[in-house]
């Protein structure tokens, strides 16, 4: 019994040891781990700490040849050598050429040799250009995974656990979202955490987490300070006492006593506050090599009730899109979403906002339904002056066309100017058409109609308005 508990407690430290975790802030990032071996990575600019004492990393002249980095980095090597190479064979054939001629020789051996000589150069020329296009591929590569060409490695092994303090950018992510809508009334919605590892350093991880904040935040420190009401005192006449040089503002000494001292310019001051949001993630197990290519983790997936329709703002764009709302289980950190109904893929490039309570996700544009704006009532004409009062009607004309073959219900935002001051008024005169249409005016004139489409039906709404004001004063809208 003594020795299984023995066992069990050698196996709880060891892997409490040889635990590793990860911290992703948006200005930097904190890998934790116990090494094996002095080497960091092909990384630059990074710190470390064993436990609580700093270590020292200088950059090392050999790269371990088993090390992923360091077998692509080595590749890369030899490339450039390789090109080196064909640089000073060309070199050495364009000085054999140049070499003084023979005062006598053979007109069929010279023939020969600069055939032999032309064919070596282009064979070289060629061989130049195929490996420099896979050099700039090699370079273009490496640089994507790697911030330095020097491997970098500590003067001490770390017994303990080694945390590596790594600068901004080199490890990134972001929310990417993808949102599954079936039959209109519910979502499914699945988030991703995208990340990217170009630190050099290759991390496994047994748990990572991400904060949608900064590591090092600074609160100025804030204390109360009463408001006080005194008695009103004119300020005093400025006097001014010219220098040679300069002129002095004499009265500021008398200002700061009457305002018990205080330093203006101090009690201006404003806090700094950095921050904002506090979203966070949790992955286990995390492999995470340094290929600067996108690792994509499914973080969570959630269904809610949905609801959607069509909308339409005639005066802004002459186009109808799909709108779906619904409430959010969980906050929604990116406003780019990938839109799909089961294996079809609606939008790849959809946007979303909050509005309101609601979240509205813009899923694609209605390609069935044709809209035209047009005036009926040129702004010159239809002014009429009752008393000292000028009344001008105006309008427009909205045209819609249903080209599917089933019946759609859209949603027509439209406007009529609305005023700020008194001296102008404006008002809803009518809203025609054939049917009835099913509209109601809000604040600030906006117009909201609701309109049934059968298939291959068009429809035409007039809306008129008017506007009054006093003749004498020009009016725009």
């Amino acid at each position: 019994m003594t020795f299984s508990k023995s066992l069990l407690y050698l196996l709880i430290c060891g892997g409490v040891s040889y635990a590793s975790s990860l911290a992703v802030y948006q200005d930097k990032t904190f890998y934790t781990y116990t090494p094996e071996k002095k080497y960091i990575g092909v990384t630059q600019g990074v710190q470390a700490k064993c436990k609580d004492s700093t270590v020292s990393l200088v950059e090392s002249l050999i790269c371990p040849p088993q090390e992923r980095l360091c077998q692509i980095l080595t590749t890369l090597e030899n490339t450039q050598e390789g090109l080196l190479s064909l640089d000073a064979n060309a070199k050495v054939l364009e000085k054999l050429i140049s070499l003084p001629r023979p005062i006598s020789f053979d007109s069929k051996s010279w023939i020969e040799s600069a055939k032999m000589i032309g064919k070596e150069q282009a064979s070289i020329f060629k061989e130049k250009q195929k490996v420099g296009k896979d050099l700039k591929h090699q370079q273009k590569n490496f640089q994507k995974q790697a911030p330095s060409k020097q491997a970098l490695q500590s003067t001490q092994l770390c017994k303990k656990d080694l945390e590596l303090s790594i600068p901004y950018g080199y490890v990134s992510f972001s929310s990417t979202y993808e949102a599954d809508i079936v039959n209109e009334k519910e979502i499914t919605v699945t988030q991703y955490l995208s990340i990217i590892n170009r630190s050099g350093i290759d991390i496994k991880a047994d748990t990572a987490m991400f904060y949608y904040r900064s590591s090092h935040q600074y609160i100025h420190p804030i204390h109360f300070n009463p408001w006080i009401v005194r008695k009103y005192i004119p300020a005093p006449t400025r006097t001014y006492k010219k220098t040679k040089n300069r002129e002095i503002h004499v009265d500021m000494a008398m200002m700061n006593e009457e305002m018990g001292g205080t330093n203006v310019s101090m009690a201006m001051a404003k806090p700094i506050v950095s921050y904002e949001d506090a979203r966070e993630y949790k992955i286990q197990n995390l492999n995470l090599p340094s290929t600067g290519t996108p690792l994509d983790v499914k973080v969570l997936t959630w269904r809610t009730d949905l609801t959607c329709n069509i909308r339409a703002y005639p005066y802004i764009k002459r186009q109808a899109f799909h709108v779906c709302s619904f409430k959010p289980k969980y906050q929604i950190d990116s406003h780019q979403w990938k839109i799909k109904s089961g294996s079809k893929m609606m939008n790849e490039n959809a946007v979303g906002e909050y509005k309101n309570k609601n979240y509205n996700l813009y899923t694609k544009i209605e390609e069935d339904i044709q809209i035209r704006r047009k005036a009926i009532v040129k702004k010159e004409r239809e002014t009429g002056i009752f008393g000292g009062t000028a009344r001008k009607k105006d309008g427009f004309v909205i045209t819609l066309t249903n080209k599917a073959k089933k019946h759609k219900t859209l949603t027509i935002i439209e406007r009529i100017p609305t005023s700020t001051t008194d001296e102008i008024k404006s008002k809803l005169l009518s809203i025609k058409s054939d049917k009835k249409v099913n509209y109601k005016i809000l604040q600030d004139g906006k117009i909201e109609m609701h309109v049934k489409l059968d298939a291959h039906e068009s429809k035409q709404i007039e809306i008129l308005f008017e506007l009054s004001y006093d003749k004498d004063l020009k009016v725009s809208y």
